[in-house]
């Protein structure tokens, strides 16, 4: 993972470990408009993070999960029997219909399975994709999903859902997991996940891959499971490109292997648990993404 980090890509990091726990509000407010919003100098984020609706046309995602945006996507339903939307006020709950299939499966096969009551779905994309104004780099296909490690409550009011923290996993040095609030149950809901078929990729805390690798080494689905910054209350999911959209770019394999070999110790070294962040790079601009994302925008 170390060798494919940029400058970018750590302040990336940095950044939404720091606005994770973010509040929503009952009460949210459109943005004003931008005053050339066709100028293709404009910073992606600030186009897409106005864009209150999806487009009506056949779901496609398009360009690449940190670079690209998404076509008819579809909303996951704010409540399930096995599931809870949080951070309403977002409006990121827009994804590639393959991957709210995936949210709604996988959940009750978890609650089924006796493994999780349901599960607590944070940000997956927006509208159209496409970069958002806080907190990732990526999220922008619709094919990325963000899920608590704290179980589904049997109830939840509007407020509680922007304003509930959720429960830390890791301690506040970084070294290891809390085992108060860390156990085998957040373990399974992470396999479960990752045994999905169309799950590619899966991001962690990693004190939480190294809990994982020491009941869980060798096991199939760790390879998926990769260590990275933040990521110490929530699971990131990576969901691979959709059959026949070739818009679509997918993410390279993880380096073989279950990511319990040397490699897992840098993590826990001064430079990772406390990097430099370098010179912030600039937003990218609506010229930098994909043509088709760029028409996406202006409909």
């Amino acid at each position: 993972m170390r060798r494919f980090l940029s400058a970018a890509a750590l302040l990336a990091a940095l950044v939404v470990g720091a606005i994770a726990q973010d509040k929503g509000t009952l009460e949210p407010k459109p943005l004003p408009p931008l005053e050339h919003p066709d100028d293709p100098k404009n910073p992606a984020k600030q186009v897409f993070g106005r864009i209150l609706t999806p487009t009506e046309a056949q779901t496609r995602s398009i360009g690449f999960y940190s670079r690209g945006c998404i076509a008819g996507a579809q909303p996951l339903p704010l409540d399930g029997d096995t599931w809870r939307v949080m951070r309403i006020s977002r409006n990121r709950y827009w994804g590639n219909p393959v991957t709210i299939d995936f949210l709604e499966r996988f959940s009750k096969k978890a609650a089924t399975a006796g493994v999780w009551p349901g599960i607590l779905v944070g940000d997956i994309s927006q509208p159209r994709g496409g970069p958002m104004i806080t907190g990732h780099a990526s999220h922008q296909l619709g094919l990325d999903a963000d899920i608590w490690l704290t179980p589904m409550p049997a109830n939840l009011t509007k407020r509680e859902r922007e304003e509930m923290s959720a429960v830390e996993m890791v301690r506040p040095d970084g070294l290891s997991v809390d085992p108060e609030h860390w156990s085998e149950r957040q373990a399974g809901i992470i396999r479960f996940a990752a045994e999905e078929p169309e799950v590619t990729l899966i991001f962690v805390n990693a004190a939480i891959k190294k809990a994982l690798c020491e009941k869980h080494a060798g096991e199939p689905w760790m390879t998926k499971v990769r260590p990275w910054w933040g990521h110490d209350y929530h699971f990131h999911v990576r969901i691979r490109c959709p059959e026949g959209e070739t818009a679509c770019q997918n993410q390279g394999p993880p380096p073989p292997g279950d990511g319990c070999d040397k490699s897992l110790n840098w993590w826990f070294t001064d430079e990772a648990l406390h990097p430099k962040p370098g010179k912030p790079g600039q937003p990218l601009k609506m010229a930098q993404l994909p043509a088709a994302c760029r028409s996406l925008a202006a409909q």
